[in-house]
């Protein structure tokens, strides 16, 4: 599988992904993560739920990896800042 065109300022989407990913969660009912939650943990946790509400598509399969959960909630962050926003510039 190819490797997925990384989008300008990914990280700090992913970071902010990750910031409104949880509020979402919480809202869901999930009971928050703690601060020793790796990472990886949060991405995949995050992914999942935002897979299983029809919010992002889910990578196939066979590129189900770290990599892609990451690229696709950049993606989907990306997607739900206004067109003004720093991060997209």
């Amino acid at each position: 599988m190819k490797k997925p065109k990384k989008l300008k300022n990914e990280t700090a989407l992913l970071k902010k992904a990750i910031e409104v990913g949880e509020k979402y969660a919480m809202n869901r009912g999930y009971n928050g993560f703690s601060a020793t939650n790796a990472s990886k943990d949060k991405v995949e946790s995050l992914y999942r739920l935002l897979v299983n509400d029809k919010l992002i598509q889910a990578s196939p399969a066979d590129g189900e990896d770290l990599l892609s959960m990451k690229h696709r909630l950049a993606m989907w962050i990306a997607k739900q800042l206004p067109e003004d926003h720093p991060l997209l510039k």
